[in-house]
């Protein structure tokens, strides 16, 4: 499933690491890109890392307004919120729609547009939560759990084991 996931309200010089775990999770649940209201050059850099070590083709990129993003969106709209409809309601329809997905998370303050300029306000759960948390579950339930078996075919691959770390490959470190 083409998945997309765009980060509202990303603060520059306050929220690098929340939104670096955004395009991490989405990276690792399958999503192909993450789009940002906000250029950071540091979360850009951490995910171009990422992905040079450890595979696949996701990408971050930037867009001036949000709202085209939105607007121009061909496909299912998801907006991430714990005001919405329960995950579990509706995941199976979304996924039936056979469409790509635009998976919109955001910070404390969503604007209001957001809730009317989607096909669908979803809930996980219904209590204060991380977006990272919500997306991880929407990916999971949307790509039924065969997220989790995907080969990135990085340079840098986890050998699974009871007890310990073993990683197979190199890692060459950027030097600063």
């Amino acid at each position: 499933m083409e998945v997309t996931v765009l980060r509202l309200g990303h603060r520059v010089g306050r929220d690098k690491r929340l939104s670096t775990h955004v395009c991490l999770t989405a990276r690792a649940f399958g999503a192909g890109k993450v789009i940002m209201d906000a250029r950071d050059p540091r979360v850009e850099e951490s995910v171009k890392e990422v992905v040079a070590a450890w595979g696949g083709g996701f990408t971050v990129e930037y867009a001036e307004s949000w709202k085209s993003v939105i607007k121009n969106f061909v496909g299912v709209k998801v907006h991430l919120t714990m005001y919405g409809l329960p995950l579990d309601d509706v995941a199976a329809e979304i996924r039936d729609a056979k469409k790509p997905v635009l998976a919109i998370v955001g910070g404390p303050k969503v604007p209001s547009e957001v809730y009317h300029m989607v096909d669908y306000n979803v809930a996980v759960g219904s209590q204060p939560h991380s977006e990272v948390a919500a997306l991880s579950l929407l990916l999971d339930r949307l790509n039924q759990g065969e997220e989790l078996g995907l080969d990135f075919k990085g340079s840098l691959t986890i050998i699974p084991q009871a007890c310990g770390k073993k990683v197979a490959g190199t890692y060459r470190s950027k030097s600063k």
